[in-house]
């Protein structure tokens, strides 16, 4: 079972880029997370798959001896629920379709994805913790990172290049 839970039901088996198909598997569940109860589902079921995420991973990390095994994406699928909260909380707040908003979700998953791999400042901090807390955190802090510029880029779409 921890395995299931921490390859997100064996998408980080794929290859190549397990990450990047994990980021990829967290799109269509955001989108059913958020069509069934908006954004407060959405963060609901980050902060539950986080705490299941991190118990698998502490399993998963004991079992095989690896720090950061790349099968482990249940840490990308978190963060980029994270990214993509803004989208969430937008759609809902103007009452749109959030499908609507897809350059924010192309956005969201680029962004995600630069600050996953580049590991910039307190993404690399919480990578280089080296357990299962710092596979789980780093991710959050990408999308936290991702989520901040998806802002910031809809207020420049939407505040002056609009105006």
């Amino acid at each position: 079972m921890t395995r299931f839970i921490a390859t997100f039901a064996y998408v980080g088996l794929l290859r190549p880029g397990p990450g990047t198909w994990g980021s990829l598997a967290a799109l269509p569940v955001a989108w059913a997370l958020h069509v069934a109860g908006g954004p407060w589902l959405l963060i609901a079921a980050a902060l539950a798959l986080f705490a299941l995420g991190y118990w698998a991973t502490l399993r998963e990390t004991a079992r095989t001896g690896a720090e950061d095994p790349g099968e482990i994406v249940v840490d990308e699928v978190v963060g980029q629920w994270v990214a993509l909260l803004p989208l969430s909380f937008g759609a809902a707040r103007m009452g749109a379709d959030i499908l609507a908003l897809w350059p924010g979700w192309i956005a969201a998953f680029a962004l995600f994805r630069l600050f996953d791999i580049w590991k910039p400042g307190p993404v690399g901090w919480a990578d280089r913790r080296h357990d299962a807390a710092g596979v789980m955190l780093d991710d959050v802090v990408a999308g936290l990172l991702a989520a901040i510029c998806v802002v910031v880029l809809a207020g420049i779409a939407h505040g002056v290049l609009m105006a």
